[in-house]
């Protein structure tokens, strides 16, 4: 070792030095290039050292590259901060996306700060933030055009179809009725009504399908026949209208009826290709690389040329490349998990990090100023109410007539008028062409925003009305009196096991008046289904596995959320679940294994919670139980439990004379198999190893009581349950 650093050290101090020697032979040749060395003020050196760095910094930062990155992370932090804020008033985290643009842009930050928005929003950088926005677009267009499943528009009843043309063609109509209104103030000059109606019916005509899907499976509605029918409403729904706006741009762009003629042409050929030839032998590429394990960076590569040719060449018909990037990731298969791989790969880059751009960009475009007068904003709560109306009535009306309920059909059409992302990028477009004036592009871009914003509020409205005016269909059920319903929430699928198994030890078999809940949580509402779906699977499969071995019932709930305490405690409400079970678990900045998460659901949540510290917990024997405090007394219920799910021994130790003489009365009660032994000490600091045992009851307080004491007690313990009890 001692000579490998002597070595290093003799060839680094030989190299400086021939380096040395290289740039001092060197600087003799600076003669023949007449360089003039500026002088040096060493007087000012010192006063305007600060100055000089400030300079440096200004300099570096007007640099293209620089700026850019600078825009990034500024457009990414804020997007990302105004997403969550959404979704903690009750609102998807689209919404805060695109109010974050909104305010980032000329209506908020340019207003109050013009210097500072002209700083990091100069109109030469937008080039370039328009071009990462279109680019984020296309990959985003891609990923949802892979989870829109074509087959289920055939496998769908003919209602289904029936009412998501219905509100297309409501809603359109209203639009281009409108335009009549709109054209002669507001359109651009040099564009035909033609034009400008057929722009304005096709964008009061989008439906969100993403937004959509994310709701139907946040509310629990995706496996039920009002989830199903909405969501081939709303793929029927995205597939005609992005058909429609093709035609609608090729028209725009062409000029002549020849040269639409053409256009159209083109694309239906184009179209034909894409289903016909290039799909099936996708089907078969799938088949071979169906796995992670083959799905290598050639395959990923020969993935992203389809798609950018494809988006190519859409582009050169003249029907927009996010069409060419939809229909691209519409004939991927669904065989196997190819799509599920594929979307991993890309979803992330394209929803977090390029995304946001195109929201700024579109608040950068927005100038709500401009809508100054009185008038405007009339003309502005027009047109939010003629899409409210277009899009809500062209759905719920039809689908009362094809057979839905009142209530369902009302839901439908809440739904329905989702606009979301998809409406920015269709004004995007427009206004790219010339067809919108910045005028009604923020009256259209105001318009996505309140139509998302109310589909939550109006379906809780929808539901609060149904149950007042149907009492009787409440969703409420009265509490059963003969069953202990145990709820048990996880997130990591191995620790839904455990806290199975745990659960099952309450009772013994055949399980009778005993119900146990499984819930998994997903941690983020904006799961696409694909991955839901894995998630779900992959989640439940140990509990299922378990529960088949134990020959016990188990219900599976699966929820996504970005609030998991608030979905827990909902859950919990709606269930009225008598024992709460959960995994113990840290948070990032302490080593307490009930801080974190795990507080929350101690303070927010009003029912019996049993707190799982796994040490290995396998079949529950001995039992060891600890009393510091009168209150603990309440756990003696779940010793009775582990009792005849089994248990054989108690050892209970006390600091006080809590039991007393009723140790004979306590081992009658629990089982005539069951053995207890007490033992009276002068602290609850149990100096010796405890491990011995199987599992350890101890109530919240008392654990903090403890731990508080001698933080390395808990080491010296076996699986613990935790139990905060009510009182």
């Amino acid at each position: 070792m001692k000579r490998n650093i002597a070595f290093y050290s003799v060839v680094v101090v030989i190299l400086t030095a021939f380096l040395w020697w290289l740039f001092h032979q060197g600087r003799s040749l600076e003669n023949t290039k007449n360089i003039v060395k500026p002088a040096v003020d060493t007087h000012s050196v010192e006063v305007s050292l600060s100055d000089e760095l400030l300079q440096l910094f200004a300099e570096n930062l007007h640099h293209p590259v620089a700026l850019l990155l600078v825009q990034v992370i500024i457009i990414v932090f804020f997007a990302r901060m105004m997403g969550v804020v959404a979704t903690r008033v009750g609102q998807p985290s689209v919404v805060g996306e695109i109010i974050a643009g909104i305010v980032l842009g000329p209506s908020v930050v340019g207003g109050i700060f013009p210097e500072l928005s002209a700083l990091l929003f100069p109109p030469e950088s937008l080039k370039s933030l328009q071009a990462l926005s279109q680019f984020g677009l296309v990959l985003f267009m891609f990923i949802i055009g892979m989870e829109l499943d074509i087959s289920i528009l055939k496998r769908q009843a003919q209602s289904a179809i029936v009412v998501s043309h219905a509100s297309i063609l409501f809603p359109y109509v209203l639009g281009v009725g409108l335009s009549y209104f709109l054209y002669v103030e507001f359109a651009p000059n040099q564009i035909s009504f033609t034009a400008f109606g057929l722009f304005m019916g096709i964008a009061m005509s989008i439906t969100a399908f993403p937004v959509l899907a994310r709701i139907v499976q946040e509310r629990g509605l995706s496996k039920t026949p009002l989830g199903s029918m909405v969501i081939t409403c709303a793929a029927a729904d995205d597939v005609t209208a992005w058909c429609i706006l093709a035609a609608v741009i090729a028209i725009v762009k062409a000029g002549t009826a020849v040269s639409a003629l053409l256009t159209i042409l083109a694309s239906t050929v184009y179209v034909a290709v894409m289903l016909y030839v290039v799909r099936p032998f996708l089907v078969k590429f799938a088949e071979v690389y169906a796995s992670k394990e083959n799905i290598n960076r050639t395959v990923i590569a020969f993935i992203f040329l389809l798609l950018l040719l494809s988006a190519f060449i859409t582009e050169l018909i003249g029907i927009h490349a996010l069409f060419g990037a939809f229909l691209a990731g519409a004939i991927i298969p669904h065989n196997l998990h190819f799509k599920e791989i594929l979307a991993e790969k890309i979803e992330d880059v394209s929803l977090v990090l390029l995304l946001p751009i195109f929201f700024v960009f579109t608040g950068l475009r927005t100038e709500i100023g401009l809508l100054s007068g009185g008038n405007l904003w009339i003309v502005c709560l027009v047109v939010i109410l003629t899409a409210i109306a277009g899009k809500f009535l062209g759905s719920a009306i039809p689908a009362r007539i094809v057979g839905q309920t009142w209530h369902d059909s009302f839901v439908i059409g809440a739904l329905m008028n989702t606009r979301g992302l998809m409406e920015l990028v269709v004004l995007n477009i427009g206004y790219e062409l010339g067809i919108l004036s910045p005028e009604i592009f923020a009256m259209m871009v105001l318009m996505a925003v309140v139509t998302t914003m109310m589909t939550g509020p109006a379906l809780n409205l929808i539901e609060k009305i149904s149950e007042w005016l149907h009492p009787a269909r409440t969703r409420a059920v009265a509490p059963d009196n003969h069953h202990y319903h145990i709820l048990i929430s996880f997130g990591v699928p191995a620790m839904g096991r455990k806290l199975l198994q745990l659960a099952a030890q309450m009772s013994s078999p055949p399980y009778n008046n005993f119900k146990i809940t499984a819930l998994h949580i997903t941690p983020n509402s904006q799961v696409s289904p694909i991955d839901a779906q894995i998630f779900e699977q992959e989640g439940f499969a140990p509990v299922k596995e378990l529960a088949s071995q134990l020959q016990i019932a188990v219900e599976c709930i699966y929820k996504t959320s970005d609030d998991l305490v608030q979905e827990v405690e909902q859950t919990v409400e709606e269930g009225q679940f008598d024992f709460l079970l959960i995994g113990s678990a840290r948070s990032l900045f302490s080593t307490d294994r009930m801080g974190g998460v795990v507080q929350r659901f101690l303070f927010e949540i009003d029912t019996e919670i049993g707190i799982l510290i796994d040490k290995g917990l396998n079949k529950i024997r001995k039992l060891l139980l600890l009393l510091d405090a009168p209150g603990d007394m309440a756990l003696l219920p779940y010793v009775k439990r582990f009792a005849e799910g089994g248990a054989q021994h108690l050892t209970v130790i006390q600091t006080n004379s809590y039991l007393s003489d009723e140790k004979n009365l306590i081992s009658k009660n629990f089982s005539e198999n069951f053995s207890v032994d007490v033992l009276d000490v002068s602290s609850a600091m149990v100096d010796w190893s405890l491990k011995s045992y199987d599992l350890l009851l101890v109530s919240r307080k008392t654990y903090e009581k403890v731990t508080e004491l001698s933080p390395e007690w808990e080491s010296k313990c076996p699986s613990t349950l935790v139990i905060r009890s009510v009182n």
